[in-house]
């Protein structure tokens, strides 16, 4: 037996380690590097100083003071609120039923105690926020203020967070549904029958989980008002829409359409969602973003369904099917190009045959 020369032991590891370490790989490394701080700067960037921006609320004042009562409110430190008039109580319930309005302020003609109405279901945060600095506005003023939340909570959902983690959970499983399948069996669909496939398998399992997450969420943990079909046809165009969206993106992508899909998901959709604190209360990047991306619109359609009686939740829908459109249009579209591009397969057969060196008798 040869003695090993001296430094093949460590010529084998170099070796081992430019095999191993191949561009392809450190790119991923560095992508998931980039989506992993890109993760702490989104969250905490969301969430780490909370402040009331131009909050809406509507106003109901005598004629002769609602002009100066407006421009007080509008002018408070900070720019805490946005205060418009309406006519009439009715009106303003209105607008806190289909959330375009965090309370609702009447001003005393009689006296100097005020009434602020509120529904706190369509975002606590956003409801103590607004109580807050009208409280404060009032006392200066030397007025009180007294306040009705007519939509609290229900009693199982903390901090009216129950919306926000059941939309999130639909979402997780299905970018998650969507990318499993691509890793099983190649990130790219083979052809448009495989896709169709792929895609049929993700609306099986929208429906079926869509109904476990309606049914956890109402009638076992009471977390939410009990709409079970509402609250079931929402969960299937949630898991849908982030399924059918990722599988576009992989088809495209190849495996950094899974990255691409946690980008758009995860880091900027979760934060902007408007769950842990209501738009108005984040700053101005995700408040922004919030309602086009499924989190925030799913956040928002639970909540309308559950305690709103569907208020304002078309836009919400027109949200989240649009991400599912858009997610079937770019799969097939995507293989339409790729199919394109391919030689046919008798094509490439003769290709291939006229490459191959004939055999030796």
């Amino acid at each position: 037996m040869s003695a090993r020369r001296p430094g093949a032991r460590r010529r084998g590891f170099r070796a081992e380690v430019r095999d191993a370490v191949t561009l392809h790989a450190f790119l991923l490394v560095c992508g998931v590097g980039l989506l992993q701080l890109a993760f702490i700067a989104s969250y905490i960037g969301a969430f780490h100083q909370p402040t009331p921006h131009q909050v809406p609320i509507s106003v109901i004042a005598p004629a002769a003071q609602s002009p100066r009562v407006i421009s007080e409110l509008n002018a408070l430190p900070g720019d805490p609120l946005k205060a418009t008039p309406v006519p009439g109580r009715a009106a303003g319930l209105a607008q806190l039923r289909d959330r375009s309005s965090y309370g609702l302020l009447e001003i005393s003609q009689t006296g100097t105690t005020d009434r602020l109405t509120v529904a706190s279901a369509s975002g606590p945060s956003a409801a103590t926020a607004v109580t807050a600095a009208l409280q404060t506005a009032e006392a200066r003023s030397s007025r009180r203020l007294t306040v009705t939340d007519i939509r609290p909570p229900a009693s199982g959902d903390h901090n009216g967070l129950s919306a926000f983690y059941l939309v999130i959970g639909w979402m997780v499983g299905g970018y998650l549904v969507a990318s499993l399948l691509g890793v099983s069996a190649g990130s790219r669909p083979a052809n448009v029958h495989r896709a169709t496939i792929r895609l049929a398998a993700l609306a099986v399992y929208a429906a079926v989980t869509g109904f476990c997450g309606a049914l956890i969420v109402g009638p076992w943990l009471h977390a939410l008002p009990t709409d079970l079909l509402g609250l079931w046809a929402i969960g299937m165009l949630v898991i849908f829409a982030a399924g059918a969206f990722t599988t576009a993106l992989m088809t495209i992508a190849g495996t950094i359409g899974i990255g691409l899909a946690i980008l758009v998901f995860v880091i900027a959709g979760n934060p902007s969602a408007g769950g842990a604190y209501a738009w108005p209360l984040l700053p101005t990047f995700w408040r922004s973003i919030g309602p086009w991306l499924p989190p925030g619109a799913g956040t928002d359609a639970v909540r309308a369904a559950a305690y709103f009686g569907n208020d304002a939740i078309t836009t919400d829908l027109l949200v989240l099917a649009g991400y599912a459109v858009a997610g079937l249009v770019f799969t097939y579209a995507a293989l339409a190009v790729t199919a394109h591009r391919r030689p046919p397969l008798h094509a490439a057969a003769a290709r291939a045959a006229s490459l191959t060196p004939p055999a030796q008798p």
